[in-house]
């Protein structure tokens, strides 16, 4: 089976290779619309902005719990509310830990 995969995907590199529009890299970066680039295409962030970052997708995941836990929550009935203000509560020690730490200050 590794065989057969190492063959298929050769035959696709090869194949690729083949009907290629240009055989050659690029010479310049597709940046700025093809003009030589000034900078880094990363360095214009600011290194504060990922905490802030990793907070917003912390909450973000929180929402696709919520969503389904919102249609079955009738039917649940009152174990579900618990677990999910208990689910809430950890979220709340953690953007408390971050306040702390200096997260969300952003100077």
């Amino acid at each position: 089976m590794l065989f057969v995969a190492l063959v298929v995907a050769g035959c696709l590199y090869g194949a690729a290779r083949l009907v290629a529009v240009a055989r050659e890299p690029l010479t310049s970066l597709p940046f700025q619309s093809g003009w030589e680039p000034s900078e880094h295409a990363l360095s214009r962030y600011h290194a504060r902005y990922y905490p802030l970052a990793m907070l917003f997708l912390a909450f973000d995941v929180e929402m696709l719990f919520m969503y389904p836990w919102a249609v079955i929550v009738a039917d649940a009935g009152i174990g579900a509310v618990i677990e999910m203000f208990v689910f809430l509560g950890v979220l709340m020690a953690g953007v408390v830990w971050a306040w702390r730490e200096g997260a969300l200050r952003w100077t």
